[in-house]
């Protein structure tokens, strides 16, 4: 009676034919449970922060904040040592700047009354202005490239599970720094085109109809023209997203990154558009949180020192040091926001790296021999770990492997 209301059990909830030498028929074995026929599919290896297999949208999410758990230190050493550098050089060449010039500062800020500066006070001024925005601007490019590919260099550690230490990511990413600059400028003058020259065209045909009456109301054709070639930069913009990535864990050149990466996003372009974007709106909300509190302690900071500035009369002592304390916790918020922005949006855009050549090149297959011919590497296991330190091996992961290469053209796989 029991053998028979079992079975009838089994055969009511997974069909006939079933029997109890099949595995994977319930949640508990043997007859009756979930309905779960068929063998059950294997888990794929996880010896890091993703499994080794196509990942779905949270699964990137998820790589990239245990990313951000695991090194975190690590992250945010190198994080911290490239501002540092780069707020450092910036000082210098602001302080060396104004020095150059401090001169020339009060004939063109305060000239005599009813006159114009003079020529060679204003020149210097121009010239040296000119000077440090170019200087800024390469130093502050310098320092994201250097982010840039400090994300790249530390997925492929927490990929595979291995550790990883201050000085081999500073060192990984410096190495590959020229050339993601590279690649970054050549990405963002072709993505960027399309709206210079629609902006170009829009300024060209307003000032050739300047004289005319129709003059003003073509001014409106500046933002529209621009508008119009926005999208155009966006697909650009997605199209050569992965060049960084592709730059670091390939160790190719900056052309070649561009070419990589557009091939690599062929097919897929909304699919890594909307998770990249995705990534960044999660990256400016976390950010924005973090630099609440700061915001308040300089808020705060400010209270007391507004307060008592209309009866004194001007400014005293302790309203400079209520400013300073405000602009340093201001400083420190805005750091911090910034670091997980660039950070989380370049881990995600790097995974989606690591999704695209899994999906298309067995970039998977080529991880898991790897760690197999590596003897101090951790074992992958199936499903979730918790690789830490215990995972062996201190020495940086090798690049990933290049794609194989097409056939040639009229070539033979059989041998004939």
């Amino acid at each position: 009676m029991t053998q028979n209301s079992g079975q009838g059990q089994g055969q009511g909830q997974g069909g006939p034919g079933a029997g109890p030498g099949y595995p994977g028929q319930g949640q508990y074995g043997g007859w009756g449970g979930a309905p779960q026929w068929g063998y059950p599919v294997p888990t794929a290896p996880q010896p890091g922060v993703i499994p080794l297999r196509p990942l779905a949208l949270g699964e990137i999410l998820s790589g990239a904040f245990g990313t951000i758990s695991r090194h975190g230190k690590q992250l945010a050493g190198v994080m911290l040592a490239v501002m540092a550098i780069v707020l450092l050089v910036m000082g210098l060449a602001v302080g060396i700047a104004v020095a150059s010039v401090f001169d020339h500062f009060e004939p063109v800020f305060n000239p005599p009354f009813g006159e114009d500066p003079a020529p060679e006070h204003l020149g210097p001024l121009l010239v040296a202005g000119g000077v440090l925005f170019v200087v800024l601007l390469l130093v502050g490019l310098f320092g994201v490239a250097v982010l840039a590919a400090l994300c790249p260099a530390l997925l492929k550690e927490a990929v595979t599970g291995r550790p990883t230490t201050f000085r081999a990511l500073w060192r990984a990413s410096v190495r590959r720094t020229p050339a993601v600059t590279g690649a970054m400028i050549l990405a963002g003058l072709i993505a960027g085109l399309p709206v210079l020259a629609a902006l170009a065209v829009g300024i060209a045909v307003v000032a050739a109809s300047a004289t005319d009456d129709g003059g003003p109301a073509l001014l409106g054709l500046v933002p529209a023209l621009a508008l119009a070639a926005l999208p155009v930069t966006v697909w650009l913009t997605t199209r050569f997203g992965l060049s960084s990535a592709v730059v670091v864990l390939e160790g190719v050149g900056p052309v070649t990154a561009l070419r990589r990466s557009a091939a690599l996003v062929r097919g897929d372009w909304w699919r890594i558009f909307g998770i990249s974007l995705l990534g960044g709106l999660i990256a400016g909300a976390i950010g924005w949180v973090m630099q609440m509190p700061f915001n308040f302690i300089s808020t705060f900071a400010l209270v007391p020192a507004m307060a008592e500035l209309p009866e004194a009369g001007g400014p005293s002592t302790g309203t400079f040091v209520a400013l300073g304390v405000a602009v340093f916790f201001m400083f420190l918020g805005g750091t911090a926001g910034q670091m997980f922005q660039i950070g989380f949006s370049q881990l995600v855009s790097s995974l989606l790296y690591v999704d695209q050549r899994i999906r298309r090149e067995g970039l998977a297959e080529a991880i898991l021999a790897d760690l197999a011919a590596d003897p101090t590497a951790a074992a992958p296991t199936a499903g979730p770990t918790a690789a830490g330190p215990a995972a062996a091996g201190t020495g940086a992961a090798p690049e990933y492997p290049a794609p194989p290469a097409p056939p040639q053209a009229g070539g033979s796989t059989d041998g004939r």
